[in-house]
C-alpha cells in the first residue's frame, strides 16, 4: 500500500535526500521514495497521495501523461510542492518552465537558467504571516542561504519568504561590515486555491544551497530514516520545514 508521501529527488537517500528524510522521519510522517535517476511510473501515482514532493527531480523523469495525471489530483485534492535546486523548477537540467506541474505552481519559471549562486549575505525575511512562517523569530535571528532559483510570483500565489540580497564590505579596514540592499525575490510562495495546496520553495533544504539554514537554531536535532545518513541540524530548521509540509499536506503530527 502506497505511503501518505511520495517524495521524489535529491540525488538519493544516502546523500542529499537524508536531509529531508530525516525531518519527515523526525515527525513520523511515512514515505515512498524515489531518487533522481529513476523514473516516475504509473503505479507509484495510482494510489491518491496525500502530498507530492519534488526536489532536484528533472521534468524529463515524468511523463507528460502522468504529469497530467498529477495536475488532476491536484484538482482533486493532491498536495504539490516543489523545493528548489539545480533540477528543480528551470535550473540546470530541471526544465519545469511550460510543463503542466510547472504550470501548475505559483510562480512563473523562467525559461532559462534560473539558479542565483550567491557569494554575499541572502537573508530570509518573513513577508507574511502564515501557519507556515508562525512562531519563527524572523526579525530577531533571520536565517540565510547559498543560493535559490530565481522565479516571479503569480497573482493568486501568496509570498511567505523573500531572499533579501545584500552587499557586504568593511568599512576602511574598520571590523564592522557594512550591508547594503542589493534586491530581493520571492522564496516561499504558496497557493490554497485549489483543493490540493501548493507551495513552491525556491531554495535547497540540503547543501549547498541551504547554506547556514540548516543549522538554524540554538538546539541540535539528530535524526535518520531507514536507508539514510543520520543529520543533525539546528531545531528552527527543523520547525520550518515541519510547519511547511504540515500546513501544504494538511498533515498532523
Amino acid at each position: 500500500m502506497s505511503k501518505p508521501i511520495l517524495y521524489l529527488g535529491d540525488t538519493s537517500l544516502a546523500s542529499a535526500a537524508s536531509y529531508l528524510a530525516g525531518v519527515l522521519s523526525h515527525a513520523g510522517w511515512e514515505f515512498d521514495y524515489l531518487p533522481s535517476d529513476t523514473n516516475l511510473k504509473a503505479e507509484d501515482i495510482a494510489d491518491t497521495r496525500r502530498l507530492i514532493i519534488f526536489s532536484d527531480y528533472p521534468a524529463e523523469r515524468v511523463d507528460v501523461s502522468l504529469q497530467n495525471k498529477i495536475v488532476e489530483q491536484v484538482r482533486q485534492g493532491t498536495a504539490l510542492l516543489m523545493i528548489g535546486g539545480w533540477e528543480s523548477f528551470q535550473g540546470s537540467g530541471g526544465n519545469w518552465a511550460g510543463t503542466a506541474i510547472g504550470n501548475l505552481l505559483p510562480v512563473v519559471i523562467s525559461e532559462k537558467d534560473d539558479r542565483k549562486n550567491c557569494d554575499q549575505p541572502v537573508f530570509i525575511r518573513c513577508s507574511s504571516r502564515h501557519p507556515v512562517t508562525n512562531g519563527l523569530p524572523w526579525n530577531e535571528r533571520p536565517p540565510l542561504i547559498g543560493g535559490y532559483n530565481q522565479v516571479k510570483a503569480k497573482p493568486e500565489g501568496t509570498v511567505l519568504l523573500e531572499a533579501e540580497r545584500y552587499r557586504a564590505s568593511f568599512r576602511n579596514g574598520e571590523a564592522a561590515c557594512e550591508l547594503v540592499r542589493a534586491g530581493s525575490d520571492p522564496l516561499l510562495v504558496v497557493d490554497d486555491s485549489q483543493p490540493g495546496r501548493i507551495a513552491a520553495l525556491m531554495t535547497d533544504l540540503a547543501p549547498h544551497w541551504v547554506g547556514p539554514l540548516v543549522d538554524w537554531g540554538e538546539k541540535r536535532v539528530t535524526s535518520r530514516c531507514e536507508a539514510a545518513e543520520e543529520i543533525e541540524v539546528g531545531d528552527l530548521y527543523i520547525k520550518l520545514i515541519q510547519q511547511l509540509i504540515e500546513w501544504v499536506g494538511q498533515l498532523n503530527r
